[in-house]
């Protein structure tokens, strides 16, 4: 007869390999949702500046600023094993040094905006974005302004569903520095949208491009190439307010995202 440890252990083990083998199936069933993401990227504004681009910096250098507009609709990426979403944007350029055949060099990859969304059914957590208000279009009739669309601390627009934001003119998160410490003037810059998709279980995934079965590849969420522009001459002033970056209103719940 076996003893009540016994028992314990095999009812645990009986547990264990149940709850693998279900979630497992949950893991594998994703590929049965199908996706199909869209997003559009638009530069809106670049500027260059020379000075300390964060008060952690020991000594002054050029940092670039970039303002854009960001529409997505990635809903189709939230399903019943979707968490959350995270979500950035990086700014690529050729490196300082040229590449070649023999020494191939990759270009740089900065990141300048990113953002925490979760599912609806995924726990509060102080680093979750907020969407911010969207403000309506200007009317004539100054009695009759619309009123602004509050996300009511949601990650997305209100009336929305997880997945859709909408950002105009926005301001980045964090300035672009090179390890040459020089930015003017580079040019064939691109602003890239990326994302990693955080399941309850199994494993993560990355941005798609390309179509796999179900699973259609990302259309947009790529800019035109750009140039930086060169420094502001001594008599040209650059505002403080035009060159400050957004933390989003999460910050006033904690650490920014």
């Amino acid at each position: 007869m076996h003893s009540t440890f016994v028992r314990l252990q095999n009812v645990f083990g009986y547990f264990t390999s149940v709850a693998f083998a279900v979630a497992a199936a949950i893991a594998v069933s994703v590929l049965l949702s199908p996706q199909s993401p869209s997003a559009s990227l638009e530069l809106k504004n670049v500027r260059v500046a020379k000075g300390r681009p964060h008060y952690t910096s020991m000594k002054r250098e050029e940092y670039a600023h970039i303002t854009f507009d960001l529409s997505t609709d990635l809903t189709t990426l939230f399903n019943w094993n979707t968490k959350q979403i995270f979500l950035y944007i990086t700014a690529s350029y050729p490196a300082s040094h040229k590449s070649t055949s023999t020494d191939p060099i990759p270009d740089s990859e900065v990141v300048i905006w990113d953002a925490i969304i979760p599912a609806d059914s995924a726990p509060s957590h102080p680093n979750t974005y907020i969407h911010p208000t969207i403000k309506p279009a200007a009317s004539k009739d100054k009695k009759k302004q619309p009123k602004p669309k509050r996300s009511d601390g949601k990650p997305y627009p209100a009336g929305a569903s997880p997945g859709i934001v909408r950002l105009s003119d926005q301001k980045p998160k964090y300035q672009i520095t090179d390890v040459s410490g020089k930015i003017a003037e580079r040019t064939n810059a691109t602003l890239t949208l990326h994302w990693n998709v955080q399941p309850w279980v199994g494993l993560l995934t990355w941005t798609n491009r390309n179509t796999y079965g179900r699973w259609e590849g990302l259309q947009g969420g790529e800019s035109e190439r750009f140039d930086f522009p060169k420094l502001p001459s001594p008599s040209e002033t650059v505002k403080k307010e035009d060159l400050r970056t957004a933390t989003g209103a999460e910050r006033n719940r904690g650490s920014p995202a």
